[in-house]
């Protein structure tokens, strides 16, 4: 008997990636194809079911144990850059063994058909259930957002406050200015002051006899009166030299002397009105309004000084009014801010969720139109070729010097072991605090949690963010971030880079593990993908990556660019396993940043410069920031990035990292803040399985 196989199988690649150009037909960056989840749907009931629907018009015997027997898909690997090695490429190759060429055929050609058109129906029922729960959703944010807005309305019009920062902002720099300008007007007081007490010692009277004096000095009247006066009392002094005083003479000049200084005295109430007063004798009258140029130019000097102290009072008082209420106001914008800042925060948040909504329904909406990916035939199937004349005998001897050599195997690796068996090891190895520990992911476990639907065969991994849901993964990685936040609870951490000695420990999944974990607490956290070399979180949310972290490193964006690259991803998180039938799904939302194109230089590109203004520009958004960083060992990149963050979480996996590996990652780390170790693919115990589902 003679077996054939298919070995040149339609190599299924997804249309998304465009033209089968030499350099696009096997690897494309940009587009994310899950091969291992395609490889399972492959080889599921549900297409190979379909397949013998079929077949059965021309094999009426065939089953579907028939099928899987002789079927096998595997991905196929092209050359690397360098020409030595090789890489996994997005296409999937098929084969098939059969005593019938012509079976292998036709068998390939019918699975093919099935699965393209099974692939475009889930496709499009994922996309109308997405556009189903945003539709639900939808109303209900829109009611919140309404319930935001009109909670702020009602401070603003209340308080008649816009913007409580602004105006005590503008009400602080008012009071400085009044404050300064009091400065001033005591200064400019003082001198003015200086210079009134100079020019009042000059005259030597008060500066209302100063007044009154000027006033009566520049009365033409009053002067011509006193010069009478002072020719009567000349004239009356030479007559008292000679005649005595009952003699006419006298007697008539100290009547005209009395007549001329009533006249004088009439003169001075016409001059001065009511401030006559303050001369109250006729011998002030008649020492008054006797000014020279010089005194009368020292008197307007003085009045002068004395209005501008006048003014400079009333100003002081003026300003001082105006002082004593902004600093009243002043003492109630605390209260008022920290309203506002408890209402604008809330209405931004919640028009960002629905602004995002409304994006990812449009998107879905598209989608749906375009009608999903189809994967397309590389490699059309060909008639099968002998490759076998005596498959038993290769299977038996296959069979004994696999045993022999997994025998050999297994002695040489139990003896060489170094590598760490369960949490207990990690934990006493090194002077550091262990975390935590994440369970083992095993199929058996998620058919019993019910959270997706995991065939017998098939091997869960950690790409889905819904396998967050399993409770022990769950409950283990709420118990890690506890723990982070106890090590230090007067400043939590702000940033935490998590790191491990190699690749697939589990870096990613326990950075999006404490991110889902944080925001289950309302925090608001950013998940950033800083590994430049083999990013993997736009691959598991689906996310473009167009830009990202190596587009910010370069430099070329502005602030207001930098804090917008950040994409939302939403998950609807079911607690309900938890109490069946009380607690509602809930609304989860994180940021994360891709990583971005790919760099030549990664080094050159994560300078410690250059990375903490990045993380410096997102602190002030966010009360969590988690960095996705490449492994430690190999590479350089963990250094800076470790540089600017508050401290460093290592974890290592089961069974997979060694003493000496995870040692030497952590003493590579010695200049970083390594706050601890995280335990990864712990096989948990059947009680604690029990306890968490009681």
């Amino acid at each position: 008997m003679t077996d054939y196989s298919l070995e040149s199988f339609p190599d299924f690649s997804n249309s998304l990636l465009g033209p089968k150009t030499a350099e696009n037909r096997f690897a494309d960056p940009n587009v994310q194809v899950d091969l291992t989840t395609q490889l399972q749907v492959l080889a599921g009931s549900e297409v190979l079911s379909r397949a013998v629907e079929r077949l059965q018009t021309e094999y009426p015997n065939i089953t579907i144990e028939d099928l899987r027997s002789s079927l096998s898909f595997s991905p196929v690997y092209a050359p690397d850059s360098t020409g030595k090695g090789k890489v996994a490429t997005k296409v999937l190759k098929a084969t098939y063994i059969s005593t019938q060429p012509e079976k292998t055929q036709e068998i390939l050609e019918t699975v093919l058909a099935v699965y393209q058109l099974y692939n475009l129906e889930q496709q499009k029922l994922r996309l109308s259930k997405g556009l189903a729960f945003i539709d639900k959703q939808l109303p209900e944010v829109r009611r919140s957002v309404l319930e935001a807005e009109a909670a702020l309305k009602t401070f603003r019009s209340g308080t008649n406050v816009i913007d409580p920062a602004t105006q005590a902002q503008t009400a602080s720099a008012a009071l400085d200015r009044i404050k300064t300008e009091r400065q001033a007007l005591d200064a400019q007081y003082r001198e003015t002051y200086a210079s009134y007490t100079s020019v009042q010692r000059q005259i030597q009277l008060a500066p209302e006899q100063a007044r009154t004096s000027a006033r009566l000095s520049e009365s033409t009247r009053y002067q011509s009166l006193l010069n009478q006066i002072q020719q009567t009392e000349l004239e009356l002094a030479q007559k008292r030299q000679t005649l005595t005083e009952d003699h006419p003479v006298i007697f008539n000049l100290l009547n005209q002397r009395r007549d001329q200084l009533a006249l004088l005295e009439q003169e001075v109430g016409r001059v001065l009105g009511g401030d006559a007063g303050q001369l109250p004798t006729s011998e002030n009258q008649l020492n008054a309004g006797q000014f020279g140029d010089n005194d009368l130019s020292l008197v307007r000097q003085l009045s002068e000084l004395q209005k501008n102290l006048q003014s400079l009072q009333a100003r002081d008082r003026s300003l001082a009014q105006t002082e004593a209420k902004l600093t009243a106001e002043l003492k109630q914008y605390p209260e008022l801010l920290a309203q506002f800042n408890r209402l604008q925060p809330e209405v931004s948040t919640r028009r960002g969720t629905l602004q995002k909504l409304l994006e990812a329904r449009q998107e879905l909406g598209l989608e749906i139109a375009r009608g999903g990916f189809d994967w397309q035939v590389v490699e059309a199937p060909q008639l099968g070729v002998q490759i076998s004349p005596n498959a038993r005998r290769n299977l038996m001897l296959g069979a004994v010097v696999g045993l022999f050599l997994g025998g050999l195997t297994a002695f040489v690796r139990e003896a060489m072991d170094d590598k760490f068996h369960n949490s207990d090891d990690l934990g006493n190895q090194f002077p550091l605090p262990l975390l935590g520990a994440i369970p083992e992911l095993s199929s058996a476990d998620l058919r019993d949690s019910l959270i997706l639907p995991v065939a017998e065969t098939q091997s869960p991994t950690f790409t889905t963010p819904e396998l967050f849901q399993w409770q022990p993964l769950r409950e283990s990685l709420d118990l890690i971030y506890t723990n982070i936040q106890l090590l230090q609870t007067k400043n939590p951490y702000k940033t935490l880079m998590i790191t491990s000695a190699g690749a697939g420990e589990g870096k990613s999944t326990l950075a999006l593990g404490l991110a889902i974990s944080a925001a289950r607490l309302d925090q608001r956290v950013l998940v950033i993908d800083a590994d430049l070399r083999n990013p993997s979180l736009h691959y598991m949310f689906n996310l473009n990556n167009h830009q990202g972290l190596s587009t910010l490193l370069n430099g070329n964006v502005t602030l207001a660019e930098l804090q917008t690259t950040p994409q939302w991803v939403y998950m609807r998180w079911d607690e309900s396993e938890l109490d069946p039938g009380t607690l509602p799904p809930s609304d989860l939302s994180i940021d994360v940043l891709t990583a971005g194109p790919l760099s030549a230089d990664p080094v050159k590109l994560l300078s410690l410069e250059r990375m903490q203004d990045v993380l410096k520009a997102f602190e002030n958004n966010y009360d969590l920031i988690l960095i996705d960083s490449p492994p430690v060992l190999g590479v350089v990149d963990t250094i800076p990035i470790g540089l600017g963050c508050d401290g460093v979480v290592m974890v290592g996996r089961m069974k997979q990292v060694t003493r000496l590996e995870l040692s030497k990652a952590i003493s590579a780390h010695k200049r970083l803040n390594v706050i601890g170790l995280v335990a990864n693919g712990v096989t948990p115990t059947h009680k604690n399985y029990a306890y968490l589902k009681a």
